[in-house]
């Protein structure tokens, strides 16, 4: 079996060529790139939701699920600058759920579609004994030539990424375990915040759309795996390294410090957008954007090292602790 996800991915580009002059990008981005006619390119991506891998009946209600299932899809099209229009949903009914929570599923879904102008022309059903699980495939387009993709990071880029990281790791915390006393120590803000972005999070597709149009960032991923995780696949895949300095780090507020950046390097599905972007073009960023705050973390350097700058000037490894499905637990 393969190591880790990312083993999987290399050994899929190598029997399945995907990249060429009519799909510019191919297997092993947030989403692949289609040329078509006119001044367009078309975004393609699919994404899983399971039950008992993506969402649990003890923690999400269908709404929720819906939701999550759909804003999964919309952040990789986000990732690569574009702007989401059609999505197919597909689904694994399980004998166990009912017509309401297939009502419900669909109205969750239903108002983060309406709220980005998505619309769902289609799909396919089926039905399983076990466990439930969700397909949903999404269309989206980008001006011709303006997708951003991981490749694009070069030696003295910055490093820059949206919102607060870890919330919504920590938000599926206090879900889980209620009565934990770091949770329990939390306010009553931080933690409604922090289950809200677990439970409903929101897309950075205008944000992307931004740093694609002005032609801002030289690269792009959406922190869906953990930031370290995902900050390693820029880096690989534009044979670079980075330079990570502790301090900078948007941790959750209201926990202890070791426990804020754990969980905001190595928590996963904030759906924040991760982008590099070379110094003679910051000054082209602001501090927010449509109320998000930007935060510049590090630097994109020559080395193909990860490394944390802590706080007495130690620079350490940086390892890439997130979600991998392949990862032996």
């Amino acid at each position: 079996m393969f190591h880790n996800e990312d083993e999987f991915v290399r050994w899929l580009q190598k029997r399945l060529p995907s990249a060429g002059l009519s799909a510019p990008v191919g297997i092993g981005d947030d989403a692949a790139v289609v040329r078509i006619r006119g001044d367009f390119d078309c975004l393609l991506t699919a994404d899983l939701s399971i039950e008992g891998v993506h969402f649990s009946a003890r923690w999400h209600s269908p709404k929720v699920v819906g939701h999550r299932a759909l804003a999964r899809s919309l952040s990789d099209i986000a990732a690569m600058g574009g702007a989401p229009c059609f999505a197919l949903v597909s689904l694994a009914i399980s004998n166990k759920l009912t017509r309401r929570w297939l009502e419900e599923f669909y109205k969750g879904l239903a108002a983060l579609a309406e709220r980005f102008r998505v619309r769902v022309i289609g799909g396919d059903t089926a039905r399983v004994k076990d466990r439930a699980a969700i397909d949903i495939t999404v269309v989206g387009e980008v001006k011709r030539g303006y997708s951003l993709t991981r490749s694009g990071a070069r030696a003295g880029d910055l490093i820059y990424v949206s919102g607060r990281l870890g919330l919504s790791e920590l938000g599926l915390r206090c879900l889980r375990h209620p009565r934990r006393v770091l949770e329990r120590n939390l306010s009553q803000k931080h933690r409604a915040a922090a289950i809200e972005a677990h439970l409903y999070p929101q897309p950075q597709c205008a944000l992307g759309r931004f740093l694609s149009r002005h032609r801002i960032a030289s690269a792009a991923i959406d922190v869906s795996d953990g930031f370290a995780l995902d900050l390693s696949r820029i880096a690989k895949a534009s044979g670079v390294g980075a330079r990570i300095v502790e301090r900078q780090i948007p941790g959750p507020v209201g926990v202890p410090r070791e426990m804020a950046e754990d969980l905001a390097l190595h928590g996963g599905e904030d759906y924040q957008l991760l982008f590099t972007v070379p110094p003679s073009k910051a000054r082209r960023l602001q501090r927010s954007f449509q109320g998000i705050p930007i935060h510049c973390l590090g630097t994109i350097t020559a080395s193909r090292e990860l490394r944390l700058v802590r706080e007495d000037g130690q620079a350490v490894p940086l390892e890439p602790l997130g979600y991998d499905h392949f990862r032996k637990r």
